[in-house]
């Protein structure tokens, strides 16, 4: 999947050992949305500051069969290489965890529940998102 490693200031790499899995699981910083979970941690200190970010993709059985599942990891790796490849804090760990929603959830939402994750996280890299004030003025009627 070569579209996936492409990144303007490095590359995302993939996360494929249990052991990795396991070690971003126990990191405990996540965040929760209808259309997927979003696991993240710091590599530590032994990582260069400017190292790309790795992912990996994981659907269980909660999801659906073999066809829901691989339906549902081609779309979490299609949102990663529009959100994670240019916004991603380098550096770190990213596991995508899908949910029943992901398969059937329209991919818009789905790319804003991982830009919400990160944003919440404070791992978003990029332009800055509007301050609260800004927001909460431009949804109020005038």
């Amino acid at each position: 999947m070569p579209a996936l490693r492409e990144r303007p200031s490095g590359r995302i790499e993939r996360l494929k050992r249990r052991v990795d899995f396991q070690a971003v699981a126990a990191g405990r910083r996540r965040f929760v949305a209808p259309g997927l979970i979003l696991q993240t941690r710091p590599r530590g200190p032994l990582a260069a500051p400017g190292e790309s970010p790795r992912v990996g993709f994981t659907a269980s059985r909660k999801v659906g069969n073999a066809v829901a599942r691989n339906r549902a990891r081609r779309r979490l790796k299609a949102a990663a290489q529009a959100v994670l490849a240019r916004h991603a804090a380098p550096a770190h760990d990213y596991v995508l965890i899908a949910r029943p929603q992901t398969v059937d959830r329209p991919f818009c939402l789905l790319l804003g529940d991982l830009e919400a994750g990160l944003r919440r996280l404070g791992l978003w890299r990029g332009e800055a998102a509007p301050p609260a004030a800004v927001r909460e003025a431009a949804d109020t009627p005038a």
